[in-house]
């Protein structure tokens, strides 16, 4: 096993979190460099982690440092720009954040630069490493729903902060076969002048290659599981089948009606969980495990070929694209087929905030 030179950009919050990831990971990682704008921010939350080299330029790291990964924790507006330095200084892996992109175009440009270039790049879908969404797919791979029927994803938050998660992991617990056709439904234009633009509400429905179907809600109307204090870990997979169902939260909560639980519903709850304390069970597993857990698949996909990341931006990008095609059946109110051809798809939030009319004022 490999020990890789990272080097990073970002050192927000999320930033931090992947900072702490590598670090964590002392034996296949060396984290030679953060850069970020804010260098009295950066300096202060490095402070005692050993960072060599900090900078307030990417570029001019990537010049001097020549990592093996090229990490970015950026907003979405800037990804395709940080792919084509990691593109010019010969980077071998790249993980950076959801939405991978803000246009399928861009996401397509993102995935063909990795392919062509030999760039072994992850999305950072990582909450599929949560002890509740480890044990639904478990359940479903393991022939105790029966044959899977249909998947179905509730998400508080907009469909560009946890929408791309959940279609992700719809897709994961379906063996990762591909989309046939989706149908769409969106409205409300306001979070689409969001940092991570998105409609006020989306609902989808997906048909799979393998017969499996599948539904997402993301925005203010999804069926709400939790109070709204726990708004951004109010998100639920639920995967059933002919002999049950299991379903997954944020939260770390688990529970299933199997073919082997006897007739009783079984229930779980993950490290950390606390019913008196919003996303307390998701703080939890991100500090302590999650990071790390993602991190160590991309360097085993780095020692080795066949071990593929499970957060692969070839698969992100068919998330991506799933995405698109609801918004455009939404907008176009037709069925949309895939796979979708990117240079033909105007850039979606543009046309929706064309399009979508402002909502009336609620009484």
């Amino acid at each position: 096993m490999r020990k890789y030179r990272v080097a990073q950009v970002g050192a927000g919050n999320r930033g931090m979190t992947h900072v702490n990831g590598f670090l964590a990971l002392p034996d296949r990682f060396e984290l030679v460099a953060v850069c970020d704008l804010d260098e009295k921010r950066m300096k202060e939350r490095l402070a005692g982690k050993n960072i060599p080299t900090t900078y307030a330029d990417a570029e001019r790291m990537l010049a001097e440092t020549q990592p093996d990964v090229f990490c970015f924790v950026t907003w979405p507006s800037v990804r395709l720009d940080m792919v084509k330095l990691a593109v010019k200084y010969g980077v071998k892996g790249l993980a950076f954040e959801k939405p991978m992109a803000t246009s399928l175009h861009e996401a397509a440009t993102i995935r063909d630069l990795c392919r062509e270039h030999g760039i072994k790049a992850v999305v950072s879908h990582q909450q599929k490493y949560l002890t509740s969404l480890q044990r639904v797919q478990r359940t479903a791979t393991s022939g105790d729903l029966g044959q899977i029927t249909h998947i179905e994803a509730h998400c508080q938050a907009h469909l560009s902060q946890l929408g791309t998660h959940y279609m992700d992991y719809i897709m994961w617990a379906n063996g990762d076969h591909r989309a046939k056709w989706v149908v769409g439904h969106v409205h409300g234009p306001k979070m689409l002048n969001d940092s991570h633009p998105s409609p006020d509400y989306m609902l989808g429905y997906v048909l799979f290659e393998n017969g499996v179907r599948a539904s997402i809600q993301c925005g203010y109307l999804t069926p709400a599981y939790m109070n709204k204090e726990s708004f951004w870990c109010d998100n639920r997979l639920t995967v059933y089948g002919t002999h049950g169902y299991a379903w997954g939260d944020t939260e770390g909560r688990f529970g299933a009606f199997t073919r082997t639980s006897g007739g009783e519903i079984l229930s779980e709850f993950g490290p950390g969980y606390d019913p008196s304390k919003p996303c307390a069970g998701w703080a939890t597993q991100e500090r302590s495990t999650l990071q790390k857990l993602y991190l160590a698949e991309l360097a085993d996909w780095l020692d080795d070929d066949t071990r593929v990341h499970s957060c692969n931006v070839d698969t992100a990008y068919h998330g991506y694209e799933v995405l698109e095609g609801l918004c455009i059946s939404a907008l176009d109110n037709t069925r949309v087929d895939l796979p979708l051809d990117p240079a033909k798809c105007v850039d979606i939030n543009d046309r929706m905030r064309r399009e979508l009319p402002a909502l009336p004022a609620v009484k």
